[in-house]
């Protein structure tokens, strides 16, 4: 340090005494405020710092009730997320309502939901909303019924790409490859174990008298491990360690009878049948393959028969349409690193009104209105064999 600045230091230093006598109030006024400043901040701090789900359980304790909403015809993986908001919400003194728009159609789903005997409600519109606070899970934006633009959800916890957000809490997390990973990891930071229930349909399901606040059931790990299994293929496609390390976390609580039952139920006639019509009449330019199933009446066979022509030799990526009720709709597998097949699909469907499309790099879907296909409204119409055309472009990165 140079003199100069050393003395300047020096004479500070000897008139503090003196200034601070002469001016208390003034100098106890700066104290108290660095106090407050300084103790404010670290309160920010240790708030934004807080795991995620301290701060969703904090959420939930300030509703007497709340809608835990999935997606429209909610998979194993919105069904058990679903499960775990219920289990939050139960140990914070919060009644649920767990809702979808859809149906629960496919044979894993509705084997998943009768299994573990889960109770649903099925909403058509915003006014069967019956609660002030709505809780996302496993999508982003509500959609699917009547109305649902009008909901602005308190929280959104999901995996999708999407920019939903929820009004006091958002955890989107698109590099999970389940949405189930998220809440695993809840449960964990909490530090929850895990007891054994006896699912009986007989009964009305599950005896809640004497279940520890602070544990989980087997039905909802083991509704959470077959979450993290179907979106990712049994760890096998769009997995990141997360979703390994929350697999590892459930299994101590898995009921692995339950869990044999939701992941081999019998299989629906027609949807073998699409997945004969998928594989016989497919248009393959090496690695791409495409194929138009014609019309169905279950619209899960469609997906079902896209991971089935997936797994033909030759073949990175795919997409499976099908038509019901004046819609076609769309499902695209992919294995290829060079394809993502969700980016893909909403490139495909971009410019035909009312059509959508997206997803992720390794699974994706949309739905196109036949009418609009041809041609309704400002679009010129797109043929199905262009349609098929654009798909293989897509694909081929050249849209």
């Amino acid at each position: 340090m140079n003199p100069l600045a050393q003395g300047n230091l020096v004479s500070l230093a000897e008139g503090l005494p003196g200034y601070v006598s002469e001016n208390p109030v003034l100098v106890a006024g700066v104290v108290v405020g660095l106090i407050v400043l300084f103790g404010g901040g670290f309160a920010l701090y240790r708030y934004l710092t807080r795991p995620p789900v301290t701060r969703l359980q904090s959420l939930l304790t300030e509703y007497d009730a709340v809608t835990v909403l999935m997606h429209p015809n909610p998979d194993p993986d919105a069904m058990s997320s679903a499960l775990a908001v219920d289990q939050l919400a139960t140990a914070a003194g919060t009644d649920t309502k767990l809702c979808y728009s859809g149906e629960i159609r496919r044979p894993e789903n509705r084997a998943f939901e009768t299994v573990l005997d889960l109770d649903f409600d099925r909403v058509e519109s915003v006014g069967d909303i019956e609660t002030e606070a709505v809780v996302l899970v496993d999508h982003n934006e509500p959609r699917g019924f009547a109305g649902a633009e009008k909901i602005e959800p308190i929280a959104v916890i999901d995996h999708h790409p999407g920019g939903g957000t929820g009004t006091e809490f958002t955890d989107v997390r698109t590099d999970m490859g389940a949405c189930a990973t998220i809440f695993a990891e809840y449960f964990e930071d909490l530090e929850w174990d895990f007891f054994e229930v006896d699912i009986a349909l007989t009964d009305g399901g599950v005896d809640t008298a004497d279940v520890p606040e602070d544990a989980m059931p087997s039905h909802v790990a083991t509704g959470l491990i077959y979450g993290i299994q179907s979106d990712t293929r049994s760890l096998t496609n769009g997995c990141s360690s997360a979703d390994f390390a929350a697999a590892a976390y459930l299994y101590q609580g898995v009921d692995t009878d339950l869990l044999n039952r939701i992941a081999n139920p019998q299989v629906d006639a027609e949807v073998l049948d699409v997945k004969s019509r998928a594989i016989r009449d497919r248009e393959v330019r090496a690695p791409y393959g495409f194929s138009d199933v014609g019309e169905v009446s279950n619209t899960d066979a469609i997906p079902q028969a896209a991971d089935e022509l997936e797994t033909l030799e030759g073949v990175s990526a795919v997409v499976v349409v099908g038509e019901k009720e004046g819609t076609i709709r769309i499902a695209g597998r992919s294995r290829d690193d060079r394809v993502h097949i969700g980016r893909a699909i909403e490139a495909v469907v971009d410019d035909i009104p009312m059509a959508e499309g997206g997803g992720h790099a390794r699974m994706g879907g949309g739905k196109i209105s036949v009418d609009y296909l041809d041609g309704l409204g400002p679009s010129e119409g797109v043929t199905r064999a262009e349609l098929q055309e654009r798909l293989f472009e897509a694909m081929a990165g050249e849209r």
